[in-house]
């Protein structure tokens, strides 16, 4: 009965597609309309193919991690696309001629950067926190994910939205504003996903075995919870057209200005902070083999983050029409926030109390401590960039980048990678990681490569600030914008260097786990257990 139904829907799926994609009013529209008919298509025949034959006998009394499964090579697949593209641009960046005229402007830097930024913060960091998320709510939880296949559901669907914005961005379709968002329909679907990414974790809490709820789900519901307020109320849009792409922005001006910081800050807080600490909370401990350093602490960490991260958006608009009262608003909340954050990453450091010589013998846990030491950094300096005398010379320069990608790169990606060492030969049931050495070449790697980069950057901004703010005896700006960027150069050349190392280091990972699942002896089979994480 349930296959006959699939059927049904799928088979009207594809037909309202085909129609969509006869009457589409531009390109990037009729091109996600026949990506989507060929996918419902291809369901809709892989369902019929299904019908009369035996159906595989599911094993429920283990945990399901076949979709984490899935969830870890998609993130070390995306991770290198977005890591490449990531790479590319930077270069185009530095040698401006990379911007191939023959590609008719779907290879410029102005798509491939939201492609790039996508890539790594959505597919790869996204990737991340859902195979992650579904691992640890099983564990420390006791119990089979909530809802039977939802969890498939929220895999591919996931990714199909990966694949549908990312496609928007190469045809040029975009909401226009800063981090890019896809058009509506896409935001539609990702709502959806996203209430079934919701409702398998909360449903996996509610029927756990065990009474208490470990602090690593605290930040994992908040970051899936606030991720939802935050996409909903940043891409409320009304169509032009059901057949197009194209929408008008419910808020504008200032107000949209300020909506959208509140979505971009948060998107860092939530999707970006509360989602890997989420991470760290579970991982450190057991690569360490150590209990969490403060219990007390990590829920002190948890409730004045996700207070205060919320009101510290206005700080991007200082110096703008937003009244002073309220950027002043988020830059307190910001200068409060280091607080809280840099007790979670006390609290992460010291949870190798009495474990700091696997340091010496551990690559993984080195690369989950070197990732906590880049998020205090990373949360020092946010806040501090946030004063508003500091803003009036950083703003708009390259020291954001460089700021942004210490976090992203050295918080996000090495607490990611760290995982993927940890979770892969778990998964796979074998005994060891293929290489350690391998896994200490790609530390070196992306731990230089991440120097490289947010040090240029640093370089390079401030230089940038000062001449933009340099005068003559008469009060006229003595640097032309073009002068700034001719003097930017070689430390382009250096960002774009350390882009080359990183991306090296994750191909050196995919190398490994991939060799790990083929060659790494397997563990002797042991009966699947229901028991909580300790």
């Amino acid at each position: 009965m349930w296959d006959y139904v699939k059927l049904v829907a799928l088979g009207l799926i594809a037909l309202l597609a085909a129609i969509a994609a006869n009457y589409a009013r531009d390109v990037p529209y009729m091109v996600h309309a026949i990506l989507i008919m060929l996918v419902a298509g291809g369901l809709f025949l892989w369902t019929i193919r299904g019908i009369g034959e035996p159906k595989p006998v599911v094993d429920t009394s283990g945990y399901m991690d076949d979709v984490v499964r899935a969830g870890v090579i998609a993130t070390a697949f995306w991770g290198v696309v977005g890591f490449l593209a990531g790479t590319f641009i930077a270069f185009q960046l530095a040698f401006p001629g990379l911007n191939f005229e023959w590609a008719q402007g779907y290879m410029n830097f102005g798509r491939l950067r939201p492609l790039h930024t996508s890539a790594v913060i959505f597919a790869f960091g996204g990737n991340a926190l859902l195979c992650t998320s579904f691992y640890i709510v099983q564990r420390t939880s006791a119990v089979r994910l909530w809802g039977g296949n939802l969890a498939w559901f929220v895999f591919w669907g996931y990714n199909l939205f990966i694949v549908l914005a990312a496609t928007a961005y190469l045809l040029g379709s975009t909401q226009g504003k800063e981090y890019a968002e896809p058009e509506w329909y896409i935001d539609l679907w990702l709502t959806v996903v996203w209430v079934a990414y919701l409702l398998v974790f909360l449903g996996t809490l509610m029927t756990r075995k065990v009474k208490h709820i470990y602090v690593a789900n605290w930040f994992l519901l908040s970051f899936i919870v606030t991720v939802a307020m935050l996409h909903i109320v940043n891409n409320l849009s009304l169509p032009v057209s059901i057949f197009g792409s194209r929408s008008v922005q419910l808020f504008a001006g200032v107000q949209d200005a300020m909506t959208q910081w509140w979505y971009g800050h948060n998107a860092v807080g939530f999707f970006l902070t509360a989602g890997f600490l989420g991470m760290m909370y579970y991982f450190v401990p057991k690569q360490a083999e150590r209990p969490v350093f403060s219990y007390k602490l990590s829920i002190i960490h948890f409730w004045a983050l996700i207070f205060l991260y919320i009101w510290a958006g206005p700080h991007h608009l200082h110096y703008t029409a937003l009244p002073d009262w309220a950027s002043t608003l988020g830059m307190v909340f910001s200068v409060v926030l280091w607080m809280p954050s840099w007790g979670g990453m006390i609290n992460g450091l010291m949870t190798l109390s009495g474990a700091w010589d696997k340091l010496r013998t551990d690559p993984i846990i080195r690369m989950m401590v070197v990732s906590i030491g880049f998020y205090g950094m990373s949360t020092f300096e946010g806040p501090m960039m946030s004063i508003r005398a500091v803003n009036s010379l950083s703003h708009y320069t390259d020291w954001t980048i460089g700021h942004v990608h210490s976090g992203a790169l050295g918080w996000n990606g090495m607490i990611t990678f760290g995982a993927l060492y940890f979770l892969v030969p778990r998964l796979w049931n074998r005994e060891r990681l293929y290489s350690l050495a391998l896994v200490n070449w790609h530390f070196w790697l992306a731990t230089i490569g991440i120097v490289l980069y947010a040090s240029s950057m640093w370089v390079t901004g401030i230089m940038e600030g000062l001449m933009w703010r340099e005068v003559d005896a008469q009060g006229f700006l003595v640097n032309s914008f073009a002068d700034t960027v001719a003097a930017k150069f070689p430390m382009y050349v250096v960002r774009a260097l350390g882009g080359v190392l990183f991306l090296a280091g994750s191909v050196i990972m995919c190398y490994n786990l991939w060799m790990t699942v083929r060659r790494s002896p397997a563990k002797e089979a042991e009966a699947p257990t229901m028991a909580p994480a300790e």
